[in-house]
This record gives structure tokens, C-alpha cells and sequence, in this order.
């Protein structure tokens, strides 16, 4: 098979984990945001470029949502074959080519970045930037092999907070570049990254390591496919990482078409939102391993609906000061909600394996079986509501020239993600099989009478 694999490997085996599983998973982890990190950075560049395309560009606003829509777009799309490429390639393996794979786009950009280069190759170069969104499904499914279930919550919210930071430090990059060499600079930003990708698959390919036990299992996806908490996680990740990914990718284009700001001063608050909402998003995955993801979720839909209420009043009194209050506030919000749900896949369908009458060791490879599966999916059709926020924005300014009226929708959204959280995993209904280990989680009141205590 060739590169650096691992034959053996029993995380769950707290001897194992204890003498050498922990510090090779989280060797690997370290690499892992690495990676991770830049894609996040290279499939977020046209919501830096976008602030560098002056009235020269003959781009209007809604041309410009159409660009980083497309580029959420693609990157949601291609989460799907990364998930499975991990099994296919091995996880070292997969991270060193999708590394090098955002080199087309990067580079295709610094070669465009000018006025006069025709529209059409500009969405093309965008499309080609969501190579850098399909790294992360490839990520979260390589690490989720590495942890045993009591850390999943932790190291998944690492992995994905460490990842989504990327998006923030390509706003700051942009921001410096802005203010110090000016508007008509783009391709400073970009040349910046091209060492940087070529660094981390220096990285991945001396530090990481492949997980021979890990093999595409179509049955698993076909199940998951099949399941529908497959389909209501997706949903309630629209709800919180498409949320993130959404406004990272139109913050500062609404805060110039909306309230005039310049290039400078709108990267200048661009990268605060995005910065808030990936430091927080291990906290939302570690409060989920102590109090249940289902109620850390709930009460993050209720904020995010509240906040969403702010940014409405804001946008309607055109206060720029409760605007920002408001959508930074949503920032926070959808980064908690990311790893609270992140953390909820595993533990459902470890509780769907007690439910089938599995326990132990069994229920814990099925957990892990269709996780796994699951995950990539999930990830992918959260990934799609990003280009639903953009989409809104760009059909609420053109018609209205405000977002007052894309706001409205999210709160409606987001009211429906609460109710389908409360109904599914935290009501309680009739019966439930005994086989659901009382000890496996916070499995107390409704939660525990569901059958998804871990959740």
C-alpha cells in the first residue's frame, strides 16, 4: 500500500489508548487542522477578493454573491467523494493530495486577479476554489477513526474549530494587505498561501499516518443514506455550520452594500465574526460531551433566533453599532452549534445500535460504521445552506437593496431547527428498549427516555 499505516488500531482499548493510541491521534490531529486550515483559507478567498474588486471590475453586488455562492457551492458538493477518499487512500495519503490540490485554484487566481478578466473565468476560478471545502469532510472523517467516543466531542471540535479558523485569518491577511499596500493588490493575499499549501503536505506527508482498519464500507452508506437521522442532522447543520459558513462568506460584502463602507474598513470587522465562531466551536463540542448535544443545539437555535431578531431591529434602523452586535453575535453562536452537533452523530447512532438490540463492542463498531458514513453527507448538505445564505442575500439587495428581508428567512429557519431538535431528540415518547446503557451518557429525564443519552 505503501506510505506510513497503521495495522492495528483499538482506541476504544483503554490500554491501547493509554501506551500509544493517544499520542499518534493526536500527533495526527495536529496535522490534520494544519491541512484543514488552509482549505478553509483557499475556498473562503473570494470573500477577500470580492473586497479588492473596485467599480473597475464592472461587477455589481449581486454578481459578487453569485461568485462566493458558487464557490460554497462546489465546496459542498465535493465533500461527498473526499469522505470515502480517506478509506480509499488512507488518511495521510488523501491529506498530502488534497493539500497539493489547492494549488490549481490559488494559483489560478493570482494568474486572473485583474480588471478586464472576463466574468465567466472568475466564476470558473471560484468553483475551482471549493477543492478547499472538501477537505474538511476528508479531515473530520480521518479523525473521527482516531478517537475513542469520550473524545470525539473534543477532537472533532478542535479539528473542525482549528479548520474553520482559516477563515478568518484570510480576511486578516486580506485586511493587511488592504491597509498596507492597498486596494489594487490582490494578489499579494494569494501569493502568501501558495508556500503555505506546499507546506502542509510537506507536513502531512512526514508527521501523519494511515489507518489500515479504515475501509469504504458502501453497506454503511447506503444505511446511513437510508436513516433519517442521517437527513435531520443535515438539516440541523444548515442550521449552524451553514449559518457559519454563509455569513463568513457575505459579511463584508453586506456590511459595504449595505451600510457604504470602504474596502478597508469592511475587512476590518470582516474577520471578527469568523474569528469568534471558530475559537468557540471546540467549547460546543466539549459542553456537548458533558451535557448532551441536543440541549446545548436547542439553546443555540433559540440565541441564534434571538440574535437574528437584533440584526432585523438593526437593519431597519439602519444602526451600524446593533448591527454588528447582532451577526457577531450569530458568529458565536453557529460556532458553539457546530460542535454540539458534530458531537450528536456518533452518539445517535451508537444509540441506534443499543436500540437494534446491540451492546458493547458491537455497539460501538456500529456507532463508528455508520457515523462515519453519515458524516460526509451531513457535512456536505450543511455546507449547501452556505449557499442558501448567499443566495437570500443576493435576491433580498437586488430586490429591496437591504437584508432585512434574507434575515427574516433565517429566523423562520431557525425556528423550525429548534422545533426539530426538541421533537426528535429531547421530548420524551413512549417506550424505549432497555438495552440503552444507563451509564453511557448524561441519561437522565427525557433524553435518557429516548434512547439517545448520549446525544
Amino acid at each position: 500500500m505503501g506510505g506510513r499505516w497503521i495495522e492495528r488500531w483499538e482506541p476504544e482499548d483503554e490500554d491501547f489508548w493509554r501506551e500509544k493510541g493517544e499520542r499518534i491521534a493526536r500527533r495526527n490531529l495536529l496535522y490534520s487542522v494544519l491541512s484543514e486550515h488552509i482549505g478553509f483559507s483557499v475556498w473562503s478567498l473570494w470573500s477577500v477578493m470580492v473586497l479588492f474588486m473596485g467599480p473597475q471590475y464592472g461587477i455589481d453586488p449581486a454578481g459578487k454573491f453569485f461568485l462566493i455562492g458558487t464557490a460554497t457551492f462546489v465546496g459542498a458538493l465535493i465533500r461527498v467523494p473526499y469522505t470515502f477518499a480517506v478509506a480509499r487512500f488512507g488518511g495521510r495519503n488523501w491529506t498530502i493530495l488534497s493539500a497539493l490540490l489547492l494549488l490549481l485554484p490559488t494559483g489560478f487566481a493570482f494568474a486572473v486577479m485583474e480588471p478586464g478578466t472576463s466574468y465567466t473565468t472568475f466564476v470558473l476560478v471560484a468553483a475551482l476554489t471549493g477543492v478547499g471545502g472538501g477537505n474538511f469532510a476528508s479531515s473530520m472523517t480521518n479523525i473521527n477513526a482516531f478517537f475513542p467516543l469520550r473524545k470525539k466531542g473534543w477532537a472533532l471540535g478542535l479539528n473542525a474549530g482549528g479548520g474553520n479558523i482559516g477563515v478568518p485569518v484570510v480576511q486578516l491577511v486580506g485586511l493587511l494587505v488592504i491597509g498596507t499596500a492597498g486596494a489594487l493588490h490582490p494578489r499579494i493575499v494569494l501569493g502568501v498561501y501558495l508556500p503555505l499549501i506546499v507546506l502542509a503536505a510537506v507536513c502531512a506527508a512526514l508527521f501523519m499516518d494511515n489507518l489500515a482498519p479504515v475501509r469504504n464500507d458502501t453497506g454503511a452508506a447506503q444505511e446511513a443514506v437510508r436513516d433519517r437521522h442521517t437527513w435531520i442532522m443535515a438539516f440541523l447543520y444548515i442550521g449552524t455550520f451553514g449559518s457559519f459558513i454563509g455569513y463568513s462568506f457575505a459579511f463584508g460584502l453586506v456590511l459595504q452594500t449595505q451600510f457604504g463602507r470602504t474596502p478597508l474598513q469592511a475587512a476590518s470587522l470582516t474577520f471578527v465574526g469568523p474569528l469568534l465562531g471558530s475559537l468557540i466551536r471546540p467549547v460546543g463540542g466539549a459542553l456537548a460531551d458533558r451535557h448532551g448535544g441536543a440541549r446545548i443545539t436547542l439553546a443555540t437555535f433559540a440565541a441564534m433566533a434571538a440574535a437574528t431578531g437584533v440584526v432585523i431591529y438593526a437593519s431597519v434602523v439602519e444602526s451600524l453599532t446593533v448591527f454588528l452586535v447582532g451577526f457577531i453575535g450569530l458568529f458565536v453562536l453557529s460556532g458553539l452549534g457546530n460542535g454540539s452537533t458534530y458531537k450528536m452523530i456518533p452518539a445517535i447512532f451508537l444509540a441506534q445500535g443499543h436500540r437494534k438490540g446491540l451492546a458493547g463492542d458491537a455497539a460501538e463498531a456500529y456507532g463508528r460504521r455508520l457515523s462515519g458514513a453519515a458524516m460526509g453527507l451531513i457535512g456536505a448538505v450543511g455546507a449547501v445552506g452556505g449557499l442558501g445564505i448567499n443566495l437570500a442575500f443576493r435576491q433580498s439587495f437586488q430586490t429591496s437593496g437591504t437584508g432585512t428581508a434574507a434575515f427574516v428567512s433565517f429566523l423562520v429557519f431557525y425556528a423550525a431547527c429548534m422545533a426539530v431538535t426538541w421533537a426528535v431528540y429531547l421530548r420524551a415518547p413512549a417506550a424505549v428498549p432497555a438495552t440503552v446503557p444507563r451509564d453511557a451518557g448524561d441519561a437522565t429525564g427525557s433524553e435518557a427516555r429516548t434512547g439517545y443519552a448520549k446525544v
